[in-house]
C-alpha cells in the first residue's frame, strides 16, 4: 500500500490542501483524522468544508460527537474522543454510507466500526506551524484518489 505525505508551513497551506481534496470527495467517502492535540484535525477539516462549499462556521463536535453541515455534499464531523465504549452502537455507520463525506476525529478509538475502505490521514507537528502530513489510502478508490491529488 502506497503512502503519500506533504509538508504544510501553516494553518492556511493545510487548509488549502484539504480544500483541494475535497474537490475530489464523492458521496460515501470517509476520512479518519488521526493526530496528537493541536495537530490540525479541526483546522483541516475546516478547510474540508469550505472545498465542500459549507457556508456555517466549522468548529469541533467535542461535546456533541457528530455535527452535520449542509455543502455541495453534506458533511458529517465526527470527533469520538470521548466516546466511552467504542462497540456502542452509535448508529456511525448511517453516516458512513450515507450521501454525504464523513470526517472522524480520533477514528483508532473506533476503528472496529469503521468501513474497510477509507482513507486515513495523520497530521504531525514538525515545528511552531509547519505539519507532516499523511494520506494512507485503504481500498482502490481512495488508492485512485490519493494519485489524482499528487
Amino acid at each position: 500500500m502506497e503512502v503519500f505525505e506533504l509538508t504544510t508551513m501553516n494553518d492556511k497551506e493545510t487548509s488549502q490542501f484539504a480544500a483541494r481534496l475535497a474537490e475530489f470527495l464523492k458521496p460515501g467517502d470517509v476520512i479518519a483524522l488521526e493526530g496528537d492535540l493541536g495537530a490540525g484535525k479541526t483546522t483541516f477539516t475546516k478547510g474540508l468544508a469550505k472545498g465542500l462549499e459549507v457556508n456555517k462556521t466549522v468548529n469541533s463536535p467535542t461535546f456533541t460527537i457528530i455535527k452535520e453541515y449542509k455543502g455541495r455534499l453534506p458533511l458529517y464531523h465526527m470527533d469520538v474522543y470521548r466516546v466511552a465504549d467504542a462497540f456502542e452502537d452509535l448508529g456511525f455507520d448511517e453516516y458512513f454510507e450515507g450521501n454525504g463525506v464523513t470526517v472522524v476525529e480520533w477514528a483508532h478509538l473506533i476503528e472496529e466500526q469503521l468501513p474497510a475502505e477509507l482513507l486515513t490521514i495523520y497530521l504531525y507537528h514538525q515545528g511552531q506551524e509547519q505539519r507532516k502530513i499523511v494520506l494512507k489510502p485503504t481500498g482502490p478508490r481512495y488508492e485512485q484518489l490519493c494519485k489524482e491529488i499528487f
